[in-house]
C-alpha cells in the first residue's frame, strides 16, 4: 500500500498491482474499496494497476468536512493523485458510480487524459440512464431464478433511494451472469458498514451539470472505450451507445454473457477484449 496527502490534507490510499505502463483505476459502489477490482481479469500481467480508495472508504482516511465525498468534490482527489504519480497525462479505468467522477474529471482536466475506460458506467454527469423498460426487461431474464422475488425487492428499494447495507447485499445476484459462490464472495469485496458515509455523501447535494459536462468533454481528445455488459440491468447496452456520441473518439464494447462485472463474470473475455484498447 501507498499514500498520500490530497489537496485538502486527506491521506488517500492505493495498492499497487503488476508492472508496465500505470493504469489508474477508480472504484464504484459508490463507497466500494478497491480491493473488489481484483487484477481486472488478469490485465495486471501487461499494466500497473494503480488501485484507489476513495477517502473515507478502504485504507483511506477520513476527511474533515464530509461535503468532500460528494462527487464532484473527489475530482480534485484524482487530480491530486495524478500529480503525485508523477504522470503529465494517464490512462484511467472507472467502474460503475466510479465513471461518473472519471467522466466529471475528463471534462474538468481533459488535457491530462492519455486513455480513458469507462466500465459498466453510471452516466449521471452526461445525463444518460437506461430507460425503465430497458432495466426491466433486463430484469425479466433472471425471473426463473430462486433468488428473483427478494432481490427484486431489494433493487426497488434502492431505486427509490434506499442506501442500505440489507438491500445493498439483497440486491446482488443482478450484478452477475451467475450467482455462484465466486460472485457470492465477490460481492462482499470492500464492502464496509464504515463506508456508509462516503457512499450517501457521494450524490448527496452534488453540483452535477449534464449540459456543460457534455460541453467541456468537447475538449477531451484521449480515445474512450465504453464497456458493458449484455446481461447488466444497472447499466443496459442501449444507454452505453447512446453516450458514445458524446465523446470525440468513443468506441463501444458488449461482452456477451457479463452482467455487472465483466472480468468475475469471464475474466478471460474482458481481458481479450479490453487489452487492445489499451496497447
Amino acid at each position: 500500500m501507498a499514500s498520500f496527502a490530497s489537496y485538502d490534507g486527506t491521506e488517500i490510499s492505493y495498492r499497487v498491482l503488476g508492472d508496465g505502463r500505470p493504469l489508474v483505476c477508480l472504484p464504484g459502489g459508490p463507497g466500494r474499496a478497491a480491493e473488489y477490482l481484483g487484477d481486472l481479469g488478469g490485465l495486471d500481467g501487461s499494466r500497473r494497476l494503480v488501485l484507489w480508495d476513495p477517502r473515507g472508504v478502504g485504507l483511506s482516511a477520513d476527511p474533515a468536512d464530509p461535503a468532500t465525498f460528494r462527487v464532484d468534490r473527489l475530482v480534485e482527489d484524482v487530480e491530486s493523485l495524478r500529480v503525485h504519480l508523477g504522470l503529465d497525462q494517464m490512462d484511467l479505468l472507472a467502474h460503475s458510480a466510479g465513471a461518473v467522477l472519471a467522466t466529471l474529471y475528463a471534462a474538468a482536466y481533459p488535457q491530462h487524459l492519455s486513455r480513458l475506460i469507462l466500465l459498466t458506467p453510471g452516466l449521471a454527469a452526461v445525463g444518460v440512464e437506461g430507460t425503465e423498460e430497458q432495466v426491466r426487461a433486463a430484469l425479466a431474464l433472471r425471473v426463473a431464478e430462486p433468488w428473483y422475488p427478494a432481490a427484486l425487492a431489494a433493487l426497488e428499494r434502492m431505486m427509490a433511494g434506499e442506501m442500505s447495507m440489507e438491500a445493498f447485499r439483497a440486491s446482488r445476484p443482478f450484478y452477475y451472469a451467475r450467482w455462484d459462490e465466486a460472485a457470492q464472495a465477490h460481492a462482499t469485496a470492500g464492502v464496509s458498514p464504515r463506508h456508509q458515509a462516503a457512499r450517501e455523501g457521494f450524490f448527496a447535494g452534488a453540483a452535477i451539470d449534464p449540459p456543460a459536462a457534455r460541453a467541456a468533454l468537447a475538449k477531451l481528445t484521449a480515445p474512450v472505450l465504453l464497456y458493458a455488459g449484455d446481461q447488466d440491468p444497472m447499466v443496459p447496452p442501449a444507454a452505453v451507445r447512446e453516450a458514445a456520441p458524446l465523446f470525440n473518439d468513443a468506441t463501444v464494447i458488449v461482452q456477451p454473457g457479463a452482467a455487472h462485472f465483466p472480468w468475475v463474470d469471464d475474466p478471460a473475455a474482458f481481458a481479450a477484449a479490453i487489452s487492445p484498447f489499451l496497447s
